[in-house]
């Protein structure tokens, strides 16, 4: 799989934009604030719906303008799909594939495969149980469409609930409705649960011979999986809780309170580990995340890396360049060096200057 070319119109810095890629390893270089996340970011958008920042719709589009396009064409295994984005300020984006609009942000999964790497990203580990099962989420989300559908309704389901727990200080008559919306936080809570704990097993098959190589033999990481309540106890911790929700005007249990464990030789590096153990179990889980698209999917993905070069000492990004040779690369940098010192093969090149792309020959 592979991204061809993208087209931007009033995207952030972009009036317009037209962009053809090479199959290989792309360099997107110049200096900072000039728009070379902002291409990751349209590409990511296009395969998830969503900013990889967290950015809403009307903070994308350009100052002045109502309204942004994005057109991406992708080769999946020979066939060419084409994504078609309309980003609108007021209004609830439009999604085509092929040129047939889609409902569903949700089905936008799947079609594309991406794994996007920033520096934000060496901070997973250290930082909140959000960020982590935010990559669980959009992990699955991409190659799980029944997990995909749980999630959507789970979330919804736990929204009515929070929306009601806010609305009983003035209508206590409706707490009679409370269990109804228990018995779907079960339902779909359950099915989360299950699929995020076999996907940690599948994960943790890979993420320890993949440490293992970049530590030097030195490091064994596993990844645990701590649910916030287990599926059988779901109906009865929600029914526990149930007073303290209706103080606090919040759904406090479930799967959205889940997190993930990262042990080094038996210890909590959340806690406990350096930068450096923290960092290369990040970059030991992105790694991961890579080769478990390419074994479910049987496409490797496009992999965005933004300005992560920079943040990594040479070892580690010697063995990041090794391992994604195979795989369509498109690289933000501010300088080239970092290719040139370790002999790596760039097949395209762009300088990005100000919201203009100049191709340069590699």
């Amino acid at each position: 799989m592979f991204v061809k070319s993208l087209e931007l119109w009033n995207y952030r810095n972009y009036e317009k934009l037209h962009i053809e890629f090479d199959p290989g390893t792309n360099i997107l270089y110049g200096d900072n604030a000039q728009g070379k996340t902002n291409i990751l970011e349209s590409i990511y958008v296009c395969a998830t719906s969503k900013s990889h920042r967290g950015s809403k719709d009307k903070e994308i589009i350009h100052f002045h303008d109502e309204e942004s396009h994005i057109k991406l064409f992708v080769d999946k295994k020979g066939v060419d799909i084409r994504i078609d984005m309309h980003l609108k300020k007021n209004k609830t984006k439009g999604i085509a594939i092929g040129g047939v609009p889609i409902k569903k942000a949700s089905e936008l999964f799947g079609n594309i495969h991406v794994v996007f790497f920033s520096p934000e990203d060496l901070n997973i580990i250290k930082n909140g149980p959000s960020e982590r099962r935010r990559f669980i989420d959009m992990e699955l989300c991409q190659l799980d469409p029944v997990y995909t559908a749980s999630l959507v309704g789970y979330n919804k389901v736990v929204n009515q609930r929070n929306k009601l727990l806010k609305e009983l200080s003035f209508r206590p008559e409706y707490e009679d409705t409370l269990p109804v919306w228990d018995m779907q936080m079960v339902k779909y809570g359950t099915e989360l649960i299950g699929r995020r704990r076999e996907f940690i097993r599948e994960l943790n098959d890979m993420i320890k011979e993949i440490h293992r190589k970049i530590t030097g033999g030195r490091e064994e990481l596993s990844l645990s999986y701590e649910p916030d309540t287990e599926p059988e106890d779901f109906g009865k911790v929600l029914e526990d809780s149930r007073e303290k929700d209706m103080r606090n005007k919040v759904s406090s249990r479930g799967p959205h309170r889940d997190d993930i464990l990262f042990l080094v030789n038996g210890i909590d590096i959340r806690r406990y580990g350096s930068q450096g153990q923290q960092r290369s179990a990040a970059l030991s889980l992105k790694l991961s995340e890579i080769e478990m698209i390419r074994r479910v999917s049987g496409d490797p993905p496009i992999l965005l890396l933004d300005d992560v070069l920079s943040e990594l000492d040479s070892r580690r990004q010697n063995h990041l360049l090794e391992s994604i040779r195979d795989i369509q690369t498109i690289i933000t940098c501010t300088g080239l060096d970092d290719f040139v010192n370790s002999h790596f093969s760039i097949d395209q090149i762009f300088r990005v200057v100000n919201g203009r792309v100049i191709k340069e020959t590699s």
